[in-house]
């Protein structure tokens, strides 16, 4: 089986505060947009619209309004937060995690910490939650995780501390992971943000 790890550099604290904000213009900006990807995207949960559950449009305005939700389509809201992201961030290249079969992510942290990078782990990018109200995914999906600046900071200085000697004992594929999630920080760090990541 496998899976998709799709990444975002983005102010954290303007994305979170978004959720309850109640902000009309950011909710209509959204739709204005993302128009036609939202179409796309209702026509892939039309089996959950069709149930009565809310199209990815009113999801949105649910999570920027601060509920109400209906925790029966509670996935819809925790997509509509992803859509929230895509506004306020800019996408990371995720090639070395599109797809990326079970157990991959595991891989690269080992290979990190095998390098003595420990100040962020790719697993942490699905082990936290959305913000509150919004209900957690009854699927599971999207996984949603961050590293704070801070993280990427002095997972950049552990980084700049490894020969080559050593990554060359690492398996290429692996290296080339590690690689992306250096990449993913510098960019987070050059912008003065963080890395949002969502896995599914």
């Amino acid at each position: 089986m496998s899976f998709a790890l799709m990444t975002y550099v983005v102010d954290l604290d303007v994305l979170n505060g978004s959720v309850g904000s109640k902000d009309d213009k950011l909710r209509r900006m959204i739709g204005g947009r993302f128009r036609q990807h939202l179409a796309h995207f209702d026509s892939e949960f039309d089996h959950l619209t069709n149930d009565g559950g809310p199209p990815i449009y009113e999801a949105i305005r649910a999570v920027i309004d601060g509920g109400p939700f209906d925790e029966r389509y509670s996935v819809m809201y925790n997509y509509a937060f992803k859509w929230l992201c895509e506004f306020h961030g800019r996408f990371l290249d995720n090639s070395n995690f599109s797809p990326i079969k079970a157990g991959g992510l595991e891989m690269v942290d080992e290979g990190l910490a095998d390098l003595g990078v420990t100040q962020v782990r790719v697993q942490g990018l699905r082990e936290g939650t959305v913000p509150a109200p919004i209900p957690f995914s009854s699927t599971g999906f999207p996984f949603y995780g961050e590293w704070r600046l801070e993280e990427c900071e002095k997972a950049l200085e552990q980084w700049d501390q490894v020969t080559e000697e050593r990554k060359a004992a690492i398996d290429p594929h692996v290296l080339a992971a590690a690689e992306s999630c250096m990449g993913w920080c510098g960019t987070a760090v050059a912008a003065g943000r963080g890395v949002a990541g969502f896995f599914y």
